[in-house]
């Protein structure tokens, strides 16, 4: 299993008192396979994705990444298996200003040390539609241009897990299929495991696995 949970929990305290955010969360994910969770706003997805990708810590249960558990490991070390494991798509996009959309994606396979990362970045944006962008920075780019160029780079780190949320949410339905496409023709070529956060029930069909959330818990 390259993701597995066992009784996930996430509790925040707020002036009600305490808010259970997930509770009780069990799935298994292997790995080439893919896994779409699926729920209205505020169900907890986007919580459950940041526990799964190590970005935040449950409150108990336990959650392991890679056999790795990210439960029993502080930010440092969640961090590494990261940096080792995980590629994301950030519904806020998260692309640097002062950097082209080329630069952009190149810079997590730079850090890395990869000689191919300006080729595979050219590439990867020319299979999102953008072949004609790559100098251009993300104030010269609409909102579903730059959404294209963090797909790209998720696309370009070769990552063990690739962690989507709403990947499809700022598109036009016409590159919304395209994306959605392109998002399993990559996981089969590159053999990672897909996790997608969505509200399209076109593209949570297309995975090998759905899970449903309701206030915090699978439906």
């Amino acid at each position: 299993m390259i993701i597995k949970t066992r009784n996930l929990t996430k509790k925040v305290s707020s002036e009600e008192g305490e808010l259970i955010i997930l509770n009780d969360i069990n799935l298994e994910l292997e790995k080439e396979k893919s896994l779409a969770v699926v729920g209205p706003s505020g169900s907890g997805k986007s919580t459950l994705l940041g526990l799964l990708a190590g970005l935040d810590s449950p409150t108990s249960g336990e959650v392991f990444l890679n056999n790795r558990p990210l439960h029993e490991l502080n930010e440092d070390q969640r961090a590494k298996v990261r940096k080792e494991n995980v590629a994301f798509v950030f519904q806020s996009f998260e692309l640097l200003p002062g950097l082209t959309a080329l630069e952009n994606v190149m810079l997590p396979s730079e850090l890395n040390r990869d000689k191919d990362a300006e080729t595979r970045a050219s590439e990867y944006l020319t299979r999102v539609g953008l072949g004609k962008r790559l100098k251009h920075y993300p104030r010269q780019l609409s909102g579903g241009e730059q959404q294209r160029v963090a797909i790209a780079r998720a696309f370009a780190c070769k990552a063990k897990v690739l962690f989507v949320d709403e990947p499809t949410g700022n598109l036009d339905n016409k590159t919304g299929t395209k994306i959605s496409e392109l998002l399993f023709e990559v996981n089969e070529e590159s053999s990672n495991a897909l996790v997608v956060v969505t509200h399209d029930t076109n593209l949570a069909s297309k995975c090998d696995n759905q899970i449903e959330l309701s206030e915090g818990s699978i439906a």
